[in-house]
């Protein structure tokens, strides 16, 4: 991969605003920010892999230590697998998924300076920040996560024997090159486009009109009228079409009837999106309309549903993979025993690989074949197996969630996109505030709303929430545009019950009904102001008082009900330290018992695009300063408030949060209802 010393990446370099220069400036400019982006991240990594004990990395779900070792395959990918299991904290939410990077270490016992044997490129390095650690010489990828057991795949000819035997062994998170080199590249390639790829990125960058086909709308019976305009608007489209869908609104259902009429009308489409979850989440609902769908790439959630449409399931599933693989297996055994003098071998070795690439190029022709839909992350959409691959439309689903330089990465093998999202909710992910700032941030998805209203369609009528729960979100994000279904408008788990409320943490002894936590003997001195914990934030008062609100509001439906009905809550916080300290607390509390799987914990991140009967969030800010971080991404608020189909609970220092205009009013808004 190319780069930049960081100082060539001058503030002067990344002062002229984007949307004054041309489509070539702009892009050229943003591989710069891409690249400080980097530059960011990898020393970030560094740091931490240095200074963050094993321990710490393990409580925040970036490694696994100490880990049993299972059996060692040969996937069907022709790839060498080896299968690790959690043995410790299994109880922590990870960040381990496909496709991630990984290094597998050991930690040596104080006062043991030796190293286990390595040989080839199974080594380990002498040095890693940490004392005992030792760090082996090549980077694994996860192939899919199940529960506490993972399958990572290792470089062909690494001595498995080092790791087998390996007293200690861990594995956590490695910086991630790969998707920061395709990035890099998908830029480097739509600067010199010419032809579809060149026209796509002057128009997305200009007010030149996209164009269009004509003809009389399309009617959906099973579709409101603002989700059938964008059906319509999709169809018509020649170059990009936006479906814009706020919280409830029935986007993936749009998306999904989109995707089936433009099959209507081409053979095969490509399905893109920045994490392997939405991924899953489109394609599940695409083969529950009986599409049949080739997903690249193993899933988030492993079942045999989700198994059953990925291309490394269909490949192994096929008539020809058994003798596929007896070929395979030759071309091994003739390498390892391989004898002196033996004039034949490159010429069975190449009868053996032809024979083997004809089987598996016939194999791949049918899968794709067959297909309609061929769905991957962004990034996968760089796979090998895509090599040569042309489609009509791409589909990009959650797209204001990703880079734009991400988005370019498919955008090549297409003559049109669609982009379905809500930009008022989460954004990228950036770590350089240097890059941030300079609009790195703004997806393509915000370029094309803002060059191109007329290629937007925004849903309108939103089927999750309680009216109240909704009205503040539109009001504040939307325009006061949406409106809610009259199935839900006044949906409410109890009678007479006020649909949002806030929970003053400073006053919360005033506050009706809330049992008050200092009149427990076991918590006697116990603040309410935040503390720092590593490069997180946790309110443990304000945690306990969260469970008891839960606890008294479970108390008020009560036991029958909740385990009849399925209700379920979601606690959410903006701060991991936050989550994982009532995650602790709630497994301790008896109260909870009967009731573990109705009640999670998760970060706002860990709840878009899901939902609960009823949403309580944690703020954890409080301090005489009114210092609210990262809380002031009103677009991370918008995601959490909008969790909440029937009851929503925020718990908050009002002082401290209301400093900020958006949760003053948000205070105002409730105080009213």
């Amino acid at each position: 991969m190319r780069t930049f010393a960081p100082a060539m990446i001058q503030q002067s370099s990344i002062q002229t605003p984007l949307q004054q220069q041309s489509p070539i400036q702009a892009l050229q400019q943003q591989r710069l920010l891409l690249q400080l982006e980097y530059n960011t991240e990898k020393e970030a990594f560094r740091q931490q892999t240095e200074q963050v004990g094993i321990e710490r990395k393990v409580k925040r779900g970036d490694a696994w230590w100490p880990l049993r070792v299972g059996k060692s395959y040969y996937n069907s990918l022709n790839q060498l697998a080896l299968e690790v299991f959690r043995t410790t904290d299994q109880d922590i939410e990870h960040s381990f998924e496909f496709g991630r990077p990984v290094a597998l270490f050991t930690v040596e016992e104080a006062g043991h300076s030796g190293s286990p044997g390595n040989s080839g490129n199974s080594g380990h390095s002498g040095k890693s920040g940490n004392p005992g650690l030792r760090y082996f010489h090549f980077t694994a990828t996860v192939s899919y996560v199940d529960g506490d057991r993972m399958v990572v795949t290792v470089p062909d000819g690494t001595n498995l024997l080092d790791l087998q035997n390996a007293e200690r062994l861990g594995v956590q998170l490695s910086f991630d090159e790969t998707s920061y080199r395709l990035m890099m590249d998908a830029l480097d390639r739509v600067i010199k486009g010419k032809g579809r790829l060149g026209y796509l990125r002057d128009l997305f960058y200009s007010r030149q009109k996209p164009e269009t086909f004509v003809f009389p709308p399309m009617h959906f019976p099973y579709l409101n009228h603002k989700q059938e305009d964008a059906v319509n608007m999709v169809l018509r489209a020649k170059d990009v079409a936006i479906v814009h869908g706020p919280p409830g609104t029935g986007k993936t259902t749009t998306l999904v009837e989109a995707i089936r009429e433009t099959l209507m009308r081409e053979n095969q489409v490509l399905v893109c999106a920045q994490s392997n979850m939405a991924v899953d989440w489109i394609s599940e609902k695409l083969v529950d309309r009986g599409i049949n769908v080739l997903r690249i790439g193993n899933p988030t959630r492993v079942n045999d549903k989700m198994l059953s449409f990925t291309y490394e399931r269909r490949f192994e599933a096929h008539p020809d993979y058994p003798q596929l693989w007896a070929l395979r297996k030759a071309i091994r055994d003739l390498r390892s025993h391989r004898r002196r003098g033996d004039e034949k071998y490159h010429q069975k070795l190449e009868s053996l690989k032809s024979r083997a690439t004809e089987i598996e190029i016939r194999i791949n022709n049918e899968l794709f074949g067959e297909a309609r839909v061929i769905a991957s992350t962004l990034v996968s959409s760089a796979n090998r197996l895509l090599d040569g691959q042309k489609f009509g439309t791409l589909f990009i689903d959650e797209a204001a969630q990703a880079l734009e330089a991400a988005c370019w990465i498919p955008l090549r093998r297409v003559s049109r996109v669609v982009l379905a999202g809500d930009h008022c909710q989460l954004p990228p992910t950036v770590k350089s505030m240097a890059a941030l700032k300079a609009g790195l941030g703004t997806t393509l998805m915000e370029r094309i709303v803002e060059k191109h209203p007329e290629a937007v369609t925004l849903l309108t009528i939103q089927y999750r929430m309680n009216d109240d729960i909704m009205r503040f979100s539109s009001n504040y994000f939307y325009d006061g545009l949406l409106e809610s279904a009259p199935e839900v408008k006044y949906r409410s788990i109890l009678d007479l019950d006020t649909a949002i409320e806030w929970v003053d943490i400073r006053e919360f002894k005033v506050t009706p009904d809330i049992p008050d936590i200092l009149e427990n003997p076991d918590i006697p001195a116990l603040s309410f102001k935040e503390e720092s914990s590593g490069e997180s934030r946790v309110n443990k008062a304000e945690a306990r008082l969260t469970l008891d609100v839960v606890q008294h509001y479970f108390e008020r439906i009560g036991k029958q009900r909740i385990m009849e009905e399925h209700i379920d809550v979601g606690i959410i916080s903006p701060y991991r330290a936050q989550v994982q300290l009532l995650r602790s607390l709630l497994v301790k509390r008896e109260f909870f018992k009967p009731f573990r799987r109705a009640v999670s914990i998760n970060t706002v991140d860990g709840f878009q695009g899901q939902e609960r009967d009823i949403i309580v969030i944690s703020l954890v800010r409080s301090n005489d300063e009114g210092q609210i971080g990262f809380l002031r991404d009103l677009r991370r608020m918008n995601v959490a408030i909008t969790r909440a189909r029937m009851k929503l609970i925020i718990l908050g220092d009002r002082d401290t949060m209301t400093r900020h205009p958006f949760y003053r009013q948000l205070w105002q808004y409730i105080s009213q209802l």
